[in-house]
């Protein structure tokens, strides 16, 4: 493994690899009565997010916890960067504290490779903009492989908001690596120009979906659009959200997937989301023992 987790762009598929099967071993971790291991005892963590989250920074500060790290949260508003203080700054004084990892969201792509670049503490990227989500991919595909055994030539449907999506893009590349067959489902006007990165793209949700193995839902994320991209969001669940009846056009055995937080009724049913095909709460458990898994093999884990 590299220094910093920035992007699964950067990763080969054998760091994936390594990710994923260091994950396996502390989910076994997870299911003990004593949740806890001292494999980072004395190491120090400072989780900054300049973004609202609920699920990733907790499953990151859990993640830190379980491995028995020093957890310090980074508040924005009752920081320094509200009089001014620049990040560049800002990342310069917590790195002289001398924290060895930097989990980090901000609403700005690249800032997770800037902070990099300039400090030498370890850098994960917990969410840039609309550039990438590596953790998120990682416990995607780690969710994928306990229910199917492999992530090879599988049909992905990835619906939704692709053109603001994070998630998307960094599932995107990681699942290129493993010859997956992605199909990217939405309105026009939600969709990219996606003809360099070798996947299918269908505005029609009921053509996209048959015959897909994963169905993986994406927020509609109101907070980045300047504009509206459709009508109503009446219009938008009746053409492109995940009832029963859709999902019945997907194989038998298909799995549901949402990184969250979910707009039931805009995005998804009630009873989709709820349906045993769906493995949500599983992309919750698994995204603590990847992150653990992360932080572990920066620290050069797998050589002790």
């Amino acid at each position: 493994m590299p220094k910093d987790l920035v992007g699964i762009k950067e990763l080969s598929k054998r760091d994936i690899g390594q990710v994923l099967d260091t994950a396996s071993s502390f989910k076994d971790v997870l299911r003990r009565d004593i949740k806890k291991v001292p494999a980072l005892r004395g190491k120090t963590v400072v989780n900054l997010f300049f973004e609202p989250s609920t699920r990733t920074k907790t499953s990151f500060e859990l993640a830190e916890k379980r491995l028995s790290t020093d957890v310090l949260n980074f508040s924005v508003p009752t920081s320094s960067v509200v009089k001014g203080e620049s990040l560049f700054d800002t990342i310069k004084t917590i790195e002289a504290y001398g924290v060895d990892f930097i989990v980090i969201r901000h609403a700005s792509s690249g800032v997770p490779h800037f902070i990099a670049e300039n400090v030498n503490a370890s850098v994960i990227n917990a969410g840039d903009g609309t550039n990438e989500h590596p953790t998120q991919a990682l416990l995607d595909a780690f969710s994928i492989i306990e229910k199917k055994g492999t992530l090879e030539g599988l049909n992905v449907a990835i619906v939704g908001d692709i053109a603001h999506s994070r998630v998307a893009k960094s599932n995107i590349y990681l699942l290129s690596k493993f010859n997956a067959r992605i199909r990217l489902i939405g309105p026009p006007t939600l969709i990219p120009c996606m003809e360099d990165y070798g996947v299918e793209v269908f505005y029609d949700m009921d053509e996209g979906l048959r015959g897909a193995d994963i169905v993986m839902m994406l927020r509609i994320q109101m907070e980045r659009q300047g504009r509206s991209f459709f009508p109503s969001t009446q219009e938008y669940f009746k053409y492109w959200g995940l009832d029963m009846k859709r999902l019945g056009l997907a194989r038998k055995d298909a799995l549901v997937m949402h990184p969250g937080p979910m707009n039931r009724g805009i995005e998804i049913s009630s009873q989709a989301a709820d349906s045993p095909q769906s493995v949500i709460l599983d992309q919750v458990t698994n995204g603590i023992a990847v992150r653990m898994a992360v932080m572990y093999l920066l620290t050069g884990g797998e050589k002790q």
